[in-house]
């Protein structure tokens, strides 16, 4: 396997591992306004995350410093044509970051309703325009053979394109009331567990509308058919998405976010996989499109790169198993009288 194929697999595993970790917390954010009533409660929720949202978004950065360090072709085309979308949602980001911090400094119930919608608007933005981004990656980008985007936000906005944003929602959503029942208790266990429950129907259903969609309106399927044991990719979402519900009914609250975890990372690898050996699809001419062989990096560089990642990616990983190890207990009103509580 050549350095360009092992670099393009770990930038698809990056960003499935960015999706997963920030996923949880994005839904969280999203769920905040149905599932917590009181102040308190919303402090809770807000705490139930506090300890991994800002390490989450590392993976963020590391996969947007990957795009930038191995293909950097890639990636100058990718921040051209979709600098809209990302300068959305890269300041939605920043003012949920704020809304972490300022939030418990307001006094008044007002400002903390401001920052409460500020933090929903965060969390909402950022998870329907990834959605949206990596639905028009896989279906392809209107860019010319100088790599011009020829279209606008709304090009962007297109029927798949769309199904794809409101996927990542649901699937966030679904992700975030799972790990709630995991780190909290009643009352709000009891509503994110029902939340779970009636989300699962219409995750299901937009589940399968998106996978019918990505066999008539893209090429995903090309590499598959031409690769059969691909196919087994697909074990991953559609055995998670079944085994979330199978776990909610007997209550495994932890195997059912862990599940929920395989189905999300399962849609990003699928996605990615289907599009090798293209970063970023051209939907005008394949000819234009922006793959390994036109874009990647220097062999020396990309193995730097490697040994970098290799010694300093498992560092980070050990970093944050015993940040979620520590903070592994649910929280409770107790912990939110912590003075440096959210």
């Amino acid at each position: 396997m050549d350095l360009g194929t092992i670099w393009f697999l770990l930038w698809g595993v990056l960003w499935a591992v960015y999706f997963v970790l920030d996923g949880f917390d994005l839904g969280v954010g999203m769920l905040a306004p149905v599932l917590a009533g009181s102040d308190t409660e919303k402090r809770i929720l807000l705490n139930s995350v506090g300890p991994f949202w800002d390490g989450n978004e590392v993976w963020l950065i590391t996969a947007g410093g990957v795009t930038f360090a191995a293909f950097p072709g890639t990636y100058a085309v990718m921040f051209s044509a979709l600098y809209t979308p990302l300068m959305l949602l890269l300041f939605a980001l920043i003012f949920r970051g704020i809304a972490f911090e300022f939030r418990s400094k307001m006094e008044t119930p007002a400002m903390r309703s401001l920052w409460d919608k500020i933090h929903f608007l965060g969390s909402f933005l950022p998870t329907l325009l990834l959605g949206v981004a990596f639905a028009n990656i896989f279906q392809g980008v209107p860019i010319d053979k100088n790599g011009i985007f020829q279209g606008n936000l709304f090009t962007l906005l297109n029927p798949y394109g769309l199904a794809g944003g409101v996927l990542f929602v649901l699937a966030f959503l679904m992700h975030g009331a799972l790990f709630l029942a995991c780190k909290t208790e009643n009352p709000i266990r009891d509503r994110a567990i029902r939340v779970a429950e009636k989300l699962w129907a219409a995750l299901l259903a937009v589940a399968v509308l998106f996978l019918v969609f990505s066999a008539v309106a893209t090429k995903l399927f090309l590499n598959y058919i031409e690769n059969p044991l691909l196919f087994a990719v697909l074990a991953l979402p559609v055995g998670g998405l079944l085994m979330q519900r199978v776990y909610i009914g007997q209550r495994r609250m932890l195997a059912a976010w862990t599940a929920s975890a395989v189905t999300i990372a399962g849609v990003a690898l699928f996605g990615v996989l289907g599009i090798y050996p293209a970063l970023l699809p051209s939907s005008l001419d394949p000819a234009f499109s922006m793959t390994i062989a036109n874009s990647a990096s220097s062999p020396l560089t990309l193995k730097i790169m490697l040994t970098v990642a290799l010694t300093f990616v498992p560092i980070v990983i050990l970093y944050q198993a015993w940040v979620y190890k520590t903070f592994s207990h649910k929280v409770t009103e107790k912990d939110v009288d912590y003075h440096e509580a959210y």
